[in-house]
Order: C-alpha cells, then sequence, then structure tokens
C-alpha cells in the first residue's frame, strides 16, 4: 500500500501538482501512524496476555500454599484441643475427692498433654518470592493484596503467642526436673522405655502427689488459658483469614 502511495507522489512531483501531492503524502503518514498504532494494540494485547497468564500461575501457586496451610492449622487445632482436654481431665483428678486418678491415667495424660509443642509453619515460600519479586503488584485484586502483604505481620503475631503457650508448658515440665517426681515412670506407663530401649524398672516412683502441688495446679490453670487464647484469639480466626483468602483466589482464578 506504501509502495502504491509513493509511485503516485513521484508522479504528482514529476507533474507539478504539489497539492495533490501534499494529500497523498499525508495519506501516507495516516497510514504509518495507523499502523504503528495497531502494532502498538496488538503489543500491548500480548503484554496483558502474558500478565493474565503470570497473574493465573501465581493464584495458582498461592492456592496450593494456603491450602497445606489450610491443612496444618486444622490438624494444629485439633492437637492444642487434645492438649486443652488433657489439661482439663488432670484437673479434674486435682478436684476430685473419689480417689479415681491412677499413675497409669496419670502418666497417660502428662504425656499426651505435653509431649507435643505446638507452632504453626505456614507455607509461604511461594508468597514470600512473590513479594520479593515485586509481582505481587500483578494480582489484579486489591481486596487480596491486602489480605496476602496483612498474612505476614499475622504470621509474627502468631509466633509470639506460640512462645507464650510453649514457656507455660516448659513452666508445667520443670516440676519433673526436681527429686520428688519421676519422668522414668511416665516413660514405664506410656511404653516410651521400650520405643527408647530403656531398661526396664520394677520399682516405679509414683507421681500422685503432683496433684497434691499448689504450683502444679497454677501452672496447669495457665497452660490452659494460654491454650484456650490461642485457639479462640488466634488459630481460629487465621483460619478464618485462610478461608477469605482462598475464596478470593478462587474468585480470580480463570476455571
Amino acid at each position: 500500500m506504501i509502495k502504491f502511495f509513493r509511485k503516485i507522489r513521484l508522479k504528482l512531483v514529476e507533474e507539478k501538482r504539489i497539492n495533490n501531492y501534499l494529500i497523498y503524502a499525508l495519506g501516507e503518514i495516516v497510514l504509518v501512524v495507523i499502523g504503528i498504532l495497531i502494532a502498538l494494540a496488538i503489543n500491548n494485547a500480548n503484554l496483558r496476555r502474558i500478565d493474565s497468564n503470570n497473574e493465573q500461575n501465581y493464584l495458582e501457586g498461592l492456592r496450593f500454599e494456603f491450602q497445606v496451610s489450610k491443612m496444618k492449622l486444622t490438624e494444629l487445632l485439633a492437637v492444642n484441643q487434645k492438649n486443652l482436654d488433657g489439661a482439663r481431665e488432670i484437673l479434674n483428678f486435682i478436684h476430685s475427692e473419689s480417689g479415681q486418678a491412677t499413675d497409669q491415667r496419670l502418666s497417660e495424660l502428662l504425656f499426651g498433654t505435653f509431649s507435643d509443642d505446638i507452632s504453626f509453619n505456614a507455607n509461604n515460600s511461594f508468597l514470600n518470592e512473590l513479594i520479593n519479586s515485586g509481582n505481587l503488584k500483578n494480582i489484579s485484586s486489591i481486596e487480596l493484596r491486602k489480605k496476602l502483604t496483612s498474612w505476614l505481620a499475622t504470621m509474627d503475631d502468631i509466633k509470639r503467642q506460640e512462645a507464650e503457650l510453649s514457656s507455660q508448658r516448659e513452666d508445667v515440665l520443670d516440676l519433673f526436673r526436681t527429686e520428688d517426681y519421676s519422668i522414668l515412670t511416665i516413660f514405664e506407663q506410656t511404653g516410651l522405655s521400650q520405643a527408647l530401649d530403656i531398661p526396664a524398672e520394677s520399682n516405679l516412683q509414683s507421681n500422685l502427689g503432683i496433684l497434691d502441688s499448689r504450683a502444679f495446679e497454677n501452672d496447669l490453670l495457665i497452660f490452659m488459658l494460654t491454650s484456650e487464647a490461642t485457639k479462640t484469639n488466634h488459630y481460629e480466626p487465621l483460619l478464618e483469614d485462610i478461608d477469605d483468602i482462598l475464596e478470593l483466589i478462587e474468585g480470580e482464578l480463570d476455571e
């Protein structure tokens, strides 16, 4: 098309028809501008398509990561509830007047309640990569971006609460590091001695006396309070945050 106009332009110059030449020259310019605009439109469309594909890949990665985190948190909530239930049963032994507590059952409760540390290890590697690379801005949903940004700050708060819970757990366990009570009895009566290949002990020391300890009761109550706060004020709201994030991600995915 441009060659066609060029031929006409040369012919007009040769014939000294300047007005018509200017018109055709303007036509060439218009064609060039139109061509550039079309090229830019195609290029922009390609860039938008690439950005859209990248965003979908990011969303898929985030969905997988938060699904795994949800599974971990759900399991952790169950462990925390198990610890709470065990502590509550021990507390019932303390205030029971029927003498229903036995060394065997107390050992099982002590082991089951205080053997598991509580720590939520969220899968944040992909999210951290998005943030550190600056690609989080490619997530088009403003609400989702805000949720993802605040998520990491929430993790810091969770770690502080878990550190407090771990400290209360250690306070309870410290009572068994004295000569008054026997960790070996707990090992023997829960089968842990066999698992660790510890020689069997026939003359086991009873731990029932700890139920009369005011220090033990106080530490147990603080542990229960911290466990309940971890569940109610931190883990359950966090699970709601995960559900909200997953719902936003699902809304942005092209499926």
